[in-house]
This record gives structure tokens, C-alpha cells and sequence, in this order.
């Protein structure tokens, strides 16, 4: 073999571009050691034996699950208005976010069609992202505590809390998809005297509306989620009886829990790739 061809092998099997790997690299340790500074990052804490004791030990009390008859209707009954607290919050978000998705977004302004928005209708759309950026920007746990003052304890503080928060979020995602679309058969919809409704519900919806389903999926799976924080203040459901069983030291009670979360967790993932697939 020839030292030539050795070469020419060796240049073969080199990454051109290991260079600039190496240097993001770098830089990228150079920016997150100081983040990690900051939060006192410290995993090998975690292998101490002291802490393996009680992780140990806090791991076997949640082995078996609960599966008392008594306890596992008390979970059924809680699932439940688990499940709806998380799909009023988010019925009750669609209601706030469609409207200011149609105003925030500019596929669907006639002003714009001539290229620029018109000052007012460019000031509105603004007042309304900056809506949407303040209605997502406060935790629906702040939700939660401020509405457990005015309605009192119970799911219904939940459901506002989980409306308002995930209201903004919906809006500004929704804004996003529907901008990102091909926005042609939209501007020749409303150029032909079609209201922004039906440029929306023939325009930009059939194009978006897989997208659209997916997310409002997930963000009602994110919404169960939330529920069980929520729960922690007195917003009810499965969130405020773990919280009790945490308190209690009951990890059997609290794995049976978990589980029922997890299955509805994968119940809302199946339900997005059907309706993905019903739409696509």
C-alpha cells in the first residue's frame, strides 16, 4: 500500500468541519459553566451515600401502589374532575384565544393587503400580542392563587387559572401557524370581498388545521399536568388528594397516582396522532 493512497484515506475518513464543532463546543462550556455556577449545578451529590440512603428509602415506601377499593374510587372520582377542570380551562382558553388570533394575525388584515398596515388596525394588532404576551407571562399557579381568594377553593379556580394562562399560549402559537401558512388563497379570498371569518375558515384553516389540532392536544395534556400543581393550592382534583398523601408520607397512595397520570398522559398522545391522521 502506498503512502500516497494512506494519505489520501486518511484525508478521506477526517472531518472537514471538526474544527468548528470543536469551537461551539467550547464556547458552549464557556457560556453555561457560570449558568451552572449559579444554580450550585451539583450531580454528584446525588451519589453520595447518605443520599442514596434516603432516596433508597423514599423510593421503597411508594412500593405496592395503593389498590384499595375505598381508595381507587376516591382516585376514580378525582381523575374525573381532573379530566374536566383541565378540558373546561382549556374549552374556555379556545373561547379567548381564537378571537385574538384572528386580530393578531396579519395574513388576515385587510389593510396589509397593499403591503402595509394601516397605523390603527397595525396598533390593535399590537395591543393584542402584548395581551397575549401578559396573559402567558403570569404562572397559572399566580392564577390559581388569586382566583382561590375570589371563587374560594375548588376546581373552579382552576379551570380560570388554566383559561387565562393557557389562553396566551394558544393565542401566540396559533398566530404563529397560521402566519407561517401559505398565505395566498388568504389575500385572494379577502380581495374578492370574503370577511376575514371566511378567509380564515377557507383560507388558512384547511392548510393549518392538523397543526392546530396537535397543539391544542398537547396543551390539553399540559393542562392535565398543571392541574396537579393546581391542585397544591386547593384547585382540586387528583393534585390537592397527592398533595394530602404526600403530606401523610402515603407513597403507595401517591405512586397509584402517578400511574394514572402517566396513562392519561398517553391517552391524550394517542388521541393527537389520531386526529393528526383523521386530518392529514
Amino acid at each position: 500500500m502506498s503512502t500516497a493512497f494512506v494519505a489520501q484515506r486518511q484525508a478521506a475518513q477526517r472531518d472537514p468541519a471538526w474544527p468548528g464543532r470543536l469551537g461551539w463546543l467550547l464556547a458552549a462550556v464557556v457560556l453555561l459553566w457560570p449558568l451552572l455556577v449559579t444554580t450550585e449545578f451539583k450531580p454528584w451529590v446525588l451519589l453520595d451515600p447518605q443520599a442514596l440512603r434516603v432516596t433508597g428509602h423514599f423510593i421503597s415506601s411508594f412500593v405496592p401502589p395503593a389498590h384499595s377499593l375505598e381508595f381507587l374510587s376516591l382516585v376514580a372520582r378525582e381523575t374525573w374532575r381532573t379530566v374536566a377542570i383541565a378540558t373546561a380551562g382549556i374549552t374556555l382558553g379556545l373561547l379567548l384565544a381564537v378571537p385574538l388570533t384572528l386580530v393578531a394575525t396579519r395574513a388576515l388584515s385587510m389593510s396589509a393587503l397593499t403591503g402595509r398596515m394601516a397605523p390603527l388596525p397595525l396598533a390593535l394588532r399590537q395591543a393584542v400580542r402584548m395581551l397575549l404576551i401578559g396573559l402567558r407571562s403570569v404562572p397559572e399557579l399566580v392564577w390559581a392563587l388569586v382566583f382561590v381568594r375570589v371563587v374560594g377553593l375548588g376546581p373552579a379556580a382552576g379551570v380560570l387559572a388554566i383559561a387565562l394562562t393557557y389562553g396566551g399560549m394558544l393565542g401566540k402559537v396559533y398566530a404563529e401557524i397560521l402566519e407561517s401558512g401559505d398565505a395566498q388563497v388568504t389575500q385572494t379570498l379577502l380581495r374578492n370581498g370574503a370577511s376575514r371569518l371566511q378567509a380564515f375558515a377557507y383560507g388558512l384553516l384547511p392548510q393549518n388545521a392538523a397543526e392546530l389540532t396537535s397543539y391544542t392536544v398537547y396543551r390539553w395534556e399540559c393542562a392535565i399536568r398543571s392541574s396537579v400543581v393546581l391542585g397544591f393550592v386547593g384547585a382540586g382534583g387528583l393534585g390537592q388528594l397527592m398533595d394530602g398523601s404526600l403530606k401523610m408520607f402515603a407513597g403507595g397512595e401517591v405512586l397509584a397516582m402517578l400511574i394514572v397520570f402517566v396513562a392519561l398522559v398517553a391517552l391524550a398522545d394517542r388521541l393527537s396522532a389520531v386526529l393528526r391522521r383523521a386530518l392529514g
